[in-house]
């Protein structure tokens, strides 16, 4: 796998229980001598919660990339037409996140850059953790399954009894689907058992 060079925005949004599957793979990305841009929604960089600290968070993503987070529109609209990305990465992606991205909502810094970064032509890799994935928000998440540039990190229901419309991406197949996402292919199947 060749991610030398590549720039991959990653962006974070309010899914706290699911930071300590999502940042080994930046880390994974870092180790592929990928050039990681951190990209975070507001919830991420101002919300205390029973995961841990924002700025517990922040210090951890700036540690592992070795660059200051973005955290505003101003700081994101770059993305677009200045210093484009190679590829944007939404890891994890709330279902609040998911519905503005699939009804052409940006309001925050991680759906500017996803929206910079789909003008530019450039794949848009999305790893869900939702508990609605399968209930209201089905109608976004196939929605955004049938856009053009838009890239699934294979997912499945995480507690299909207690939690049965909840899906969750295998966050540890995100480098593959990045490199496929390059390609403009989908990594296949694109939905899997999930074991949490």
């Amino acid at each position: 796998m060749d991610l030398s060079g590549k720039r991959i925005g990653f962006g974070l949004t309010g899914s706290h229980c699911t930071y300590d599957q999502v940042f080994p793979q930046i880390e994974r990305l870092i180790e592929l001598n990928a050039d990681v841009i951190p990209i975070v929604t507001y919830t991420v960089r101002t919300t205390d919660t029973k995961f841990g600290k924002a700025e517990d968070h922040i210090g951890k993503i700036e540690s592992i990339t070795g660059k200051q987070v973005i955290s505003t529109m101003p700081e994101a609209e770059p993305l677009g037409p200045k210093m484009p990305l190679d590829c944007m990465v939404i890891a994890p992606l709330t279902g609040n996140s998911l519905s503005k991205l699939a009804n052409a909502l940006t309001d925050s810094p991680v759906l500017m850059a996803a929206k910079a970064t789909m003008r530019n032509q450039q794949p848009v890799v999305l790893g869900v953790s939702t508990n609605d994935a399968l209930g209201l928000n089905g109608v976004n998440l196939m929605r955004l399954m049938a856009s053009k540039f838009i890239y699934f990190i294979p997912y499945g229901q995480d507690d299909p009894y207690k939690k049965p419309n909840s899906l969750v991406a295998k966050m540890d197949l995100l480098p593959e689907t990045i490199e496929s996402a390059l390609e403009f292919k989908q990594l296949q199947p694109v939905i899997v058992p999930h074991n949490s």
